[in-house]
């Protein structure tokens, strides 16, 4: 659980386009607005990551990803509902509610319904999902600790502290449509 004050904090900055820091099942991730393109920029150029390789949704409930799951049939969202929440991020095609970066070169976007109650409650103080992806430069291990991302970005990243929610890798990455897992 999020202090008040913290929470109310991290809130604040997403809503003016900040970048957060907090720890998701396996590593800390860095989040921001999706729906804000400036802050999706900062969160890329803060990682160095390529642009074209698309980001990760995290919620905290399945609903708040109702936007990006409307278009699918009744068969594929329940495939959905069997492993969420949990440990398993989703490529489901893109429907045209993604910004460009957030889905990168793809033609489909990757959402998660983590089951870390802190991730579901900054979602739910959010009121809608965040971006998600790990605490790290290019190149550089993913952060494990706040001191590590602290290290990585300074100042540029507002952290919000607590623990890992014990699992020892990311999590599994799958194509909806084909079922074809794409990380393990």
């Amino acid at each position: 659980m999020i202090d008040r004050d913290a929470l109310e904090i991290a809130i604040a900055i997403l809503r003016e386009g900040g970048v957060i820091a907090y720890p998701t099942e396996a590593v800390w991730g860095l989040g921001c607005d999706p729906d804000n393109p400036a802050a999706l920029q900062t969160l890329i150029d803060l990682k160095q990551r390529d642009p074209s390789k698309g980001l990760i949704l995290i919620a905290g409930d399945i609903d708040q990803l109702d936007p990006w799951l409307c278009e699918l049939n009744a068969s594929d969202r329940q495939r959905l509902r069997a492993s969420w929440p949990g440990h398993v991020t989703w490529l489901v095609p893109h429907n045209g509610r993604s910004q460009p970066l957030l889905r990168g070169e793809h033609a489909s976007v990757a959402l998660r319904v983590s089951d870390h109650p802190m991730v579901a409650e900054l979602c739910a103080a959010f009121g809608g999902p965040l971006v998600s992806t790990s605490a790290n430069p290019a190149r550089e291990p993913p952060a494990l600790d706040s001191a590590t991302v602290r290290d990585y970005f300074g100042p540029a990243v507002h952290v919000v502290e607590g623990a890992l929610g014990g699992y020892a890798r990311p999590s599994t990455i799958r194509d909806l449509r084909s079922g074809e897992i794409v990380r393990d």
